[in-house]
C-alpha cells in the first residue's frame, strides 16, 4: 500500500513538472532571435625603436633629448637603426648641467650630434658585435666594441640588456652617454 501511495505521488509531480515546464517554452509559431557576437581584432603597429624608448621608464631622458633634437620622426622612420640607448643614470652622471646644457634650443645641433652618436645605420643585434670591432655611427665617427668575459662595451660603456627589437631596428642599453669627440 505504502508502495502504491509512493507511486501515485511520483505520477502526479511528473505529470506537474511537466505541465510547468511546457508552459514555459515558447510557442512553436514564435521565431526565436539568434545573438551574433562578432570578434573585432585590432591590430597594433609594431612598436619602433622610438616606442621602445618611451615605454621605458629609464629613459625618460633619452626621450626628451630626442624630442627636443627633433629626431623623433627620424627614428620612427624605416631604418633599420642600431640605438645604444643611455639611461637615465648615465644622463645623471654628466657633469651638473650638462644635460641642461643640451636640451637648449641654442644647442641643437650639439645634442643632434651627442644623440647621432649613438646610433647606428643597420638591424646590429649583439651577435654581430665582435671583440675590436669599429662601427660608424649617424653622426659619421666611429665607435669600438669590446668584449671581455662576455661583457659587451660600447667605447667604454657596459652594455646592460641587448636586442631589444623594434619594428626599424634593435636598441641595446647602455650604463653611460657616449660623446663624440
Amino acid at each position: 500500500m505504502k508502495i502504491l501511495k509512493i507511486l501515485t505521488l511520483a505520477a502526479v509531480c511528473s505529470a506537474v513538472v511537466l505541465a510547468v515546464s511546457c508552459e514555459n517554452k515558447p510557442a512553436e509559431t514564435e521565431e526565436s532571435t539568434e545573438i551574433v557576437e562578432e570578434e573585432v581584432v585590432v591590430e597594433e603597429a609594431p612598436n619602433t625603436i622610438v616606442d621602445i624608448a618611451v615605454g621605458s621608464p629609464d629613459h625618460t631622458t633619452l626621450v626628451a633629448a630626442v624630442t627636443a633634437a627633433g629626431l623623433v620622426e627620424t627614428l620612427n622612420g624605416d631604418g633599420p637603426f642600431t640605438v645604444f640607448a643611455p639611461t637615465n643614470a648615465a644622463f645623471a652622471a654628466l657633469p651638473a648641467g650638462a644635460v641642461d646644457e643640451l636640451l637648449k634650443a641654442e644647442n641643437k645641433e650639439k645634442l643632434t650630434g651627442v644623440l647621432t652618436y649613438h646610433v647606428v645605420s643597420g638591424n646590429v643585434k649583439s651577435s654581430d658585435l665582435s671583440d675590436g670591432q669599429v662601427v660608424t655611427t649617424l653622426n659619421g665617427q666611429e665607435l669600438t666594441v669590446s668584449i671581455k668575459d662576455g661583457k659587451v662595451m660600447i667605447n667604454g660603456a657596459t652594455v646592460t640588456a641587448a636586442d631589444l627589437e623594434g619594428s626599424n631596428g634593435v636598441v641595446h642599453v647602455i650604463d653611460s652617454v657616449l660623446m663624440p669627440k
